[in-house]
């Protein structure tokens, strides 16, 4: 979620979440990590409007230890 956030910057949630397909309350749940584990394509909507690489978004959540509610699903 940070890492997102960081990339968002300046524009705002509504922004972004409009231009990947998203809600802008999903997109606030991810930021805030309400929503752990998001949908591999709703990451991939997000990094492209974010012009964030895949493999660096990736590497922030191998880095993250696994919980069980991520487990949960």
């Amino acid at each position: 979620g940070g890492l997102l956030r960081a990339a968002r910057g300046e524009r705002s949630i509504a922004y972004v979440a409009e231009r990947a397909g998203v809600s802008a309350e999903t997109l606030r749940k991810i930021e805030t990590g309400r929503i752990p584990t998001p949908a591999f394509f709703t990451i991939v909507a997000l990094s492209r409007v974010l012009d964030l690489p895949l493999d660096e978004i990736a590497d922030t959540a191998a880095a993250l230890p696994i919980t069980g509610e991520a487990l949960a699903g």
